[in-house]
């Protein structure tokens, strides 16, 4: 499959470095230099995932990620490029959606290794897997959707992958490290806070389509299952 991977950077230097690192990978580049231009090739093009720096020109990379969660309620991944390292940066960037974060000055290998996770991540679930209900949600795993009373969850893909490991093993409690361990698969975050906010929006999420009913219930010292 030939990924289309849209690079938001308005420094042409680091921008065009991107572009060449994604396409020594065999990766089809889409360059955008201001959150304007994003929005514009967002809308022409779905692109298979999203290199977002912060602050750029007009719409900043905050707005430009809001925009597409909120608003265009758009699933596509997201992996955050920054010189903001702060954890309450990397916590703030998680609520809003993002899928990942790489603290600027970066590696090639470390860019080429997250884009190829979050592609993998997308895709990784074969297509004949039977959908998993519980309560009034249903997940089909091929197609990585999920619907709450027939209405799709836009959900980001780490969520997904969170949602599905509870619906695949309803009894099994999972701790935070070991939902760490098997949907980061050695991601760029070591903290438990990182679960707990995902944990939340998708809680969230919920909530707003079935305030009646409880989909994630915490066991606490422990982790998570379904109640």
């Amino acid at each position: 499959m030939d990924y289309r991977i849209l690079v938001v950077e308005d420094e042409p230097d680091i921008n065009n470095l991107l572009a060449r690192i994604l396409r020594e990978e065999d990766y089809k580049v889409l360059q955008a230099f201001s959150g304007t231009e994003a929005q514009m090739a967002t809308e022409r093009e779905t692109p298979d995932l999203i290199l977002l720096d912060l602050m750029l020109p007009g719409i900043s990379g905050e707005e430009f990620l809001r925009e597409l969660r909120e608003h265009q309620s758009s699933p596509v991944p997201v992996i955050v490029i920054s010189a903001k390292g702060l954890l309450e940066d990397k916590v703030s960037l998680l609520k809003m959606g993002a899928d990942d974060y790489i603290t600027k000055p970066f590696e090639p290998e470390e860019v080429a290794a997250s884009v190829q996770a979050n592609l993998r991540r997308w895709g990784k679930e074969p297509e004949a897997e039977k959908p998993l209900t519980y309560k009034n949600l249903k997940l089909s795993p091929g197609a990585r959707k999920v619907t709450l009373r027939g209405k799709e969850l836009a959900l980001t893909g780490h969520e997904f992958d969170i949602l599905y490991l509870l619906m695949k093993n309803p009894e099994k409690v999972y701790s935070r490290e070991l939902l760490y361990e098997q949907v980061w698969h050695g991601g760029y975050y070591g903290e438990n806070n990182t679960v707990n906010v995902h944990v939340s929006n998708i809680r969230k999420k919920i909530k707003e389509e079935d305030p009646g009913e409880e989909y994630i219930q915490t066991v606490y010292g422990i982790g998570f299952k379904l109640p």
